[in-house]
């Protein structure tokens, strides 16, 4: 996979070609470096797979934890994904607007509000993850599997 790269946020998106020259002796021996390329050059991937869901990443990982969890509440999701509780309110509204998932109000907790994916919701999370799988597959195609499997398990460790 040729990897595609950014410097910082907001930067021009540059090929390895372009980089060909550009000593970075030092910065090649940060691990922080090496993980935001490789996640950088994956998410470009990742918009230009789902350009035409209209989800980002976020999105997608409230999908799948409602999904393996139905009825979470929406706080439960944000402590989950490290989202501020200022921030879940809105990406959860973007969700039930596009008709992906829904609040059902506790009977016994008028307060409390639970979430389950609805049938749309269902289909879009099943392309999306198979999306995903073959963007992964793509983007780790150079390391085997039992390579593909230490990184995952080191990467969890950090």
């Amino acid at each position: 996979m040729s990897v595609s790269t950014f410097a910082g946020d907001g930067d021009e998106l540059l090929s390895a070609e372009d980089e060909a020259d550009v000593k970075m002796a030092f910065l090649d021996t940060l691990t922080g470096f090496q993980l935001r390329q490789v996640s950088n050059a994956m998410m470009s991937d990742f918009a230009a797979s789902m350009s035409d869901t209209g989800l980002r990443p976020v999105h997608v990982s409230i999908l799948s934890i409602v999904d393996e969890n139905p009825g979470i509440r929406q706080g439960e999701i944000g402590r989950a994904l490290g989202v501020a509780r200022a921030n879940m309110a809105p990406l959860m509204a973007e969700l039930e607007g596009m008709n992906l998932l829904r609040r059902i109000p506790d009977a016994a907790d008028r307060r409390a509000v639970s979430i389950d994916l609805t049938s749309p919701g269902k289909a879009a999370l099943k392309n999306c993850k198979a999306r995903i799988t073959a963007l992964e597959r793509r983007s780790l195609q150079q390391l085997t599997k039992a390579e593909q499997e230490t990184l995952l398990r080191l990467l969890k460790k950090i």
